[in-house]
């Protein structure tokens, strides 16, 4: 094997159309990552509601000073000493009493010490903050949407599996119409050689058999290369390897066609998945107004901080030398007063939000309304013509076999029974898409009010 090559083992999959709906939940990578989009709404949750806590930090801080800041200061020292002495009547050298300047100037000094020390653990806590607590009220709304985004998706994917799924199954009948239809054919093609071998046909006879079975065996590879690409199709909507082998175990017949689908328009908006996405959008864009709202409130914050300092002219911290304590507790309060009217701009375009959820929901309303009649309608239509064109495919059969024991018995001639036998592929093949089309109709009915199994 050559390296960097990896061949995966084959693996037979036994499927049912239920069996390869939970495949693709568990292994479609849309739903997966729609699935992963929940679990960070989950966590923007933890982190929302990690606001409404207490936060506490605490930190570590030392400073060097290689030349410790000189300060000027007011020359107090002086003019106490000589307070003192005009007080005392103090006499100078020359015997004349001690005048005080009028002008002490300033004193010039370094105060600190070369290494400074100090450790804190500071604590604030949200008294009151309007948005923090509209965001904790937000959370099982958003929760709600992520979901409701996860089952969209998974409603998608389950439609095209069941098309697909579907598809493949009655390709299995069109085969097996196929092959007989070769089966015939092959026959035909040997007959007419054994009555041309005889003199009893000419050349031409045996020439339109040959084209026919060609022309059989060419649509029979058409459909297989079909139905090839067809179950990678399903093979990449299932998120299984291309490799695998799908054996399908369901069964497809007018009657179960006809089975489970409801007369009445007893359909519910909320039967459908994107009704419910968008009612969970509007939930949240009223959330979003009030959120908006609350920033005119005041907002109350509980601060606390505990110090520990120590000045050394050496970095000796941990060894001798007093450490000195401060703590503080505050509350703030901010009360907003004029923002330059971005508050209001905020109120006013998450309400026009809110208004475009809404058109949208009426929208959808109107739209499933839509989808619901043409659903119907198409169905009803499709089992009407399933009903026409499977008669069509009976009576193409009878001509068929009646044309075959004409030509047989020798009353008919080659252009009777290849014509009578194009007739009956071409009624086959009308049958077989009459049927599919059915079952899609079903499947978008379904669909359309919710109830797609």
């Amino acid at each position: 094997m050559l390296l960097g090559t990896y061949v995966q083992a084959q693996q037979v999959r036994v499927i049912s159309i239920q069996d390869a709906i939970a495949l693709a939940n568990k292994n479609n990578v849309q739903i997966k990552n729609a699935m992963l989009d929940y679990k960070i709404q989950v966590q923007t949750n933890r982190n929302i509601t990690a606001a409404a806590y207490p936060q506490i930090n605490g930190s570590i801080n030392t400073t060097y000073f290689p030349n410790v800041p000189i300060q000027s200061f007011p020359n107090f020292i002086s003019a106490a000493t000589y307070q003192v002495l005009t007080q005392e009547g103090v006499k100078n050298g020359s015997g004349s009493p001690i005048v005080a300047p009028s002008d002490y100037g300033f004193v010039s000094a370094a105060f600190g010490t070369k290494w400074n020390a100090s450790g804190s653990v500071t604590l604030s806590q949200i008294i009151f903050d309007g948005q923090v607590f509209v965001g904790l009220q937000a959370r099982k709304t958003a929760l709600e949407y992520a979901q409701r985004g996860v089952e969209v998706t998974q409603e998608n994917i389950k439609t095209n599996i069941y098309k697909v799924y579907f598809q493949l199954v009655i390709s299995q009948t069109q085969m097996k119409l196929i092959d007989a239809n070769i089966d015939r054919a092959q026959k035909l093609l040997n007959d007419t050689r054994e009555l041309y071998k005889n003199g009893f046909s000419e050349k031409l006879d045996e020439d339109r058999a040959a084209v026919q079975l060609s022309n059989l065996q060419t649509q029979k590879l058409s459909t297989q290369t079909n139905i090839d690409n067809g179950y990678l199709g399903l093979k990449f909507l299932l998120g299984v390897p291309y490799n695998d082998s799908l054996v399908l175990t369901e069964k497809i017949t007018e009657e179960r066609i006809r089975e489970g689908v409801p007369v009445e328009n007893n359909y519910q908006y909320t039967d459908r998945k994107e009704y419910q996405l968008l009612m969970a959008t509007d939930r949240l864009n009223q959330y979003n107004i009030k959120r908006y709202k609350y920033t005119y409130l005041p907002t109350l914050n509980l601060n606390s901080t505990f110090a520990k300092q120590a000045f050394r002219n050496q970095f000796n911290f941990l060894n001798q030398g007093d450490w000195f304590s401060s703590w503080n507790i505050g509350l703030s309060l901010s009360v907003p007063i004029f923002d330059g009217f971005a508050r209001a701009s905020n109120v006013q375009r998450a309400k026009l939000q809110q208004e475009q959820t809404q058109n949208q929901l009426e929208n959808l309303k109107l739209s499933i309304d839509n989808e619901v009649q043409i659903a119907r309608n198409s169905f009803n239509s499709a089992l009407l013509i399933l009903q026409s064109q499977r008669k069509n495919m009976e009576l193409a059969e009878e001509v068929y076999d009646q044309t075959k024991k004409k030509y047989e018995a020798g009353l008919g001639s080659t252009t009777e029974i290849t014509t009578s036998q194009t007739d009956l592929v071409s009624a086959q093949t009308s049958f077989i898409t009459a049927l599919y089309d059915a079952v899609l109709a079903k499947i978008d009915f379904a669909k359309a009010i919710g109830k797609l199994p």
